[in-house]
């Protein structure tokens, strides 16, 4: 008979000691350094100002940016893998530019895109391009110009920010959806071809729920990191906004590092719940592959009383 001694790991117990004293120096720091001013800290956090700016600015920013970049992206993968080289060169232009501009840099130039529309000059016409020389040309009074915008009102404020963060998003967006669509066997779209189905009924219907799997996870930490990146909008600038709320706090105060502080127990608790939401939709789009749950553990205990039957 064997007596087997378990092994032995020393490292693992000097780890957890580290560990254990660091969390304690950490709690500590928490607990009696006077810099937190933790009291200073909620209530900063329940400010009206900044409650509106977490709704307004935070929230409903990273709402809308990433509508927006989501179905765009998903347009613009469609076009990237297209066998038309025009829309597939389009498609990659776009993903080129919008991945290399830096948000903060994109959004500032937001704000100022208002000089190139001058609201004298007739703001942002939506029209025919060239077309009072056409007009001229064809002797047709006015400037075939079907529509007006004020672009200090589209490029400004938290619907600039929107548009600005949004385009940025679909960059990626747009890898990401390539990549789950690719994952996709390429004969789910012949037998869905075989079935009558048009490319586009093929890929609403059979390519993009199975590309599902793969496009969920990722597009969770795009979410998340949409939420942090809506402190940029400073560069529009948005005044409406959480961050920027709680700066002009603690600039009013000088309680600097509380608001600081307040900030992020806020992020924290958005980004904690937008996490518990991804894990629970990874989980719902991953049934079946890969999975040990209940559902398999059957199918394995059915295979076995088959086999043990046959014996």
């Amino acid at each position: 008979m064997i007596d087997a001694v378990p092994v032995r790991h020393p490292g693992r117990w000097v780890a957890i000691v580290v560990i254990a004293v660091l969390a304690a120096m950490f709690v500590n720091l928490l607990l009696t350094n006077p810099a937190f001013n933790w009291s200073f800290v909620f209530e900063a956090m329940v400010q009206s100002p900044v409650l509106r700016g977490l709704v307004m600015g935070t929230l409903v920013g990273t709402a809308g940016a990433m509508l927006i970049g989501v179905v765009l992206g998903i347009t613009v993968a469609v076009m990237r893998l297209s066998s038309n080289p025009v829309l597939s060169g389009v498609a990659w232009l776009f993903t080129w530019f919008f991945r290399a501009v830096p948000r903060l840099v994109l959004l500032t130039i937001m704000g100022a895109l208002g000089v190139l529309f001058p609201a004298k000059a007739g703001g942002l016409g939506i029209g025919v391009p060239f077309g009072d020389k056409l007009a001229s040309l064809f002797g047709i009074t006015g400037d075939l110009t079907f529509l007006n915008l004020d672009a200090n009102q589209i490029f400004t404020g938290i619907l600039g920010g929107i548009i600005g963060l949004g385009l940025s998003e679909a960059a990626y967006m747009a890898e990401i959806a390539r990549a789950g669509i690719l994952s996709v066997d390429p004969g789910q779209s012949e037998a869905a071809a075989a079935l009558g189905m048009s490319t586009g009924q093929a890929m609403r219907r059979v390519v993009l729920p199975q590309a599902m799997r793969v496009i969920v996870p990722p597009t969770g930490n795009e979410t998340i990191a949409m939420v942090k990146d809506t402190s940029l909008l400073i560069g529009i600038p948005v005044s409406n906004e959480l961050f920027f709320q709680l700066t002009s706090i603690g600039s009013r105060t000088y309680q600097t590092f509380p608001v600081l502080v307040a900030a992020v127990l806020w992020y924290l608790i958005v980004c904690s719940v937008l996490m518990i939401v991804q894990s629970r939709l990874e989980a719902h789009f991953g049934r079946g592959f890969g999975t040990s749950g209940p559902a398999r553990s059957g199918v394995r205990a059915r295979m076995l009383s088959m086999v043990g039957g046959s014996t």
